[in-house]
């Protein structure tokens, strides 16, 4: 059995089914591979989430320890999203899944556009190496 505040899991994949268990969070982390963002950034990277939910998943991910949220003392406010070394750590599953979905298409569908823009934003985020 696991346990993180109060709350158990009989095993390790249902605590992280249970941390991402929506669309939103994935692609947060996801944005945030490459470099720390401020709020509007994040915003106007994710396409179709609006700014409530940004804002309920940034909590919900600051509050599981997989991002940072850094306070600058200044006006306008300043504020910075950042990954936790627990969030870094995620780095490798978004390769396994990159190369996952690479293997699914080639066996059950076809790319269809130029997609060199697509990997080289990939290779950035997720270090691949041709």
């Amino acid at each position: 059995m696991y346990k993180i505040n109060d709350k158990e899991y009989p095993c390790s994949v249902a605590l992280t089914v249970d941390i991402f268990n929506d669309k939103w969070k994935l692609s947060i982390i996801w944005n945030l591979l490459s470099e720390e963002k401020r709020f509007k950034d994040l915003h106007k990277s994710i396409s179709k989430i609006t700014q409530k939910t940004l804002t309920v998943k940034l909590k919900e991910l600051e509050e599981k320890n997989i991002i940072h949220r850094e306070v600058f003392a200044q006006v306008p406010p300043k504020v910075v999203y950042s990954l936790t070394p627990a969030g870094e750590r995620l780095r490798p599953v978004f390769k396994d899944m990159y190369n996952w979905g690479i293997s699914y298409v080639e066996e059950h569908g076809e790319i269809t556009e130029d997609h060199e823009c697509c990997e080289i934003e990939i290779s950035k985020k997720i270090g691949l190496r041709k």
